[in-house]
């Protein structure tokens, strides 16, 4: 296993980003590598390099601290949203489960920021866009949803929450919400991205006409580049908003890829709830599955990728976790974040190129 071939495979061509970590944490060896630079201004990138790690916000906040809380007995999978949060606009029946597996019928996206409202009011007031449990629709509002149960069961604010349940137990020290020092990587230009997005309603049509905004200009770095997450949730959600190093995400993958060593954390049976996919391929709760090669033998992998250029893995059968962190988006021709997962892969596990299953290329 090479961190630096793996590495070198994403820092080439036009789709290159200026800098990248990775690694790859197993029971008797975690190897890492950095290459390139952090941001415009040229600071090199290092294995202690902070990122906005994105929608891997999901997996390694919102549902680690939700597998805490089904462990510790004071929440389930299957429980009732109406439980915790009444007079949202889902249908009866969803469940926290429901929300986990992209299932509830909410929209995928929508500029909150834009609307002088709560944006909590926002979302318990839009109509569904699916119909409800009718397949998977990758949706960032579930995990708003998920980000307030969370509060709203621990009974203290999200960032506070998930340092209780699951960065302080850890002792994930260069792990939390922003904004944070000058350490941190950049993660792109302004707000260009949602400013287009907003612009030309795709991939996802504006509901609102409102379109004049202060848009961020300058580089962005140490808050988070989540639009929703930063102009309309104070840098705290549960989609978005996270900030950790490679060390960190290494540690929180391989405490998950070895659960029966950690029972004091989460229960096993839980855990198996948890990494087991549902009525959709490719999809477990909040983790997206996949097969890869490793020792010679495919196993299943757990992962999720972050709009940034970042994503978390892990391996139970190995107990292996391996991470991806970088500025994709400053590439003259960025890639996705999961072109870049799968040039890593095949070095940081020293096997074949991973095979995906049908149903877990969708964003």
């Amino acid at each position: 296993m090479s961190a630096e071939q793996a590495v070198a495979a994403i820092l080439t061509g036009d789709s290159a980003p200026l800098g990248a970590v990775v690694g790859v944490a197993r029971p008797s060896v975690t190897r890492t590598a950095a290459a390139g630079v952090a941001n415009s201004s040229g600071e090199p990138m290092t294995a202690r390099t902070v990122f906005d790690v994105a929608s891997v916000t999901k997996v390694a906040a919102t549902t680690t601290a939700l597998l805490r809380l089904v462990s510790l007995d004071q929440l389930r999978f299957d429980d009732p949203l109406a439980r915790f949060l009444p007079g949202t606009g889902c249908a009866p029946g969803t469940t926290v489960r429901h929300l986990l597996q992209h299932r509830a019928g909410l929209w995928e996206w929508q500029p909150l920021y834009l609307d002088p409202r709560d944006p909590a009011d926002q979302i318990d007031a839009l109509e569904l866009r699916y119909p409800f449990d009718d397949g998977r629709h990758y949706s960032d509002l579930g995990f708003m949803l998920l980000g307030r149960i969370i509060a709203a069961v621990a009974g203290m604010r999200l960032d506070a929450a998930i340092r209780e349940l699951v960065t302080a137990p850890l002792s994930l020290e260069h792990t939390g919400y922003g904004p944070i020092g000058p350490a941190a990587a950049a993660s792109s230009k302004g707000d260009a991205t949602e400013r287009r997005m907003v612009a030309t309603g795709v991939p996802y049509p504006v509901l609102t006409d409102q379109r004049d905004f202060p848009w961020r200009e300058d580089e962005i770095v140490g808050v988070v580049n989540d639009g929703n997450c930063f102009h309309a949730f104070g840098g705290i959600s549960g989609h978005a908003g996270l900030f950790s190093t490679a060390g960190d995400l290494l540690a929180l993958g391989a405490a998950l890829a070895s659960p029966e060593r950690h029972t004091d954390l989460w229960h096993p049976d839980a855990v198996d709830d948890m990494f087991r996919d549902g009525l959709d391929a490719g999809q477990a709760l909040g983790w997206r599955s996949d097969r890869v090669v490793i020792d010679g033998r495919e196993r299943r992998m757990l992962w999720h990728p972050g709009f940034t250029g970042c994503a978390l893995g892990i391996i139970p059968e190995s107990e292996t976790a391996v991470a991806l962190l970088s500025n994709r988006l400053f590439a003259a021709a960025p890639a996705t974040t999961e072109t870049l997962w799968r040039a890593a892969l095949p070095a940081l596990l020293g096997d074949e190129t991973p095979r995906t299953i049908e149903g877990t290329r969708t964003s």
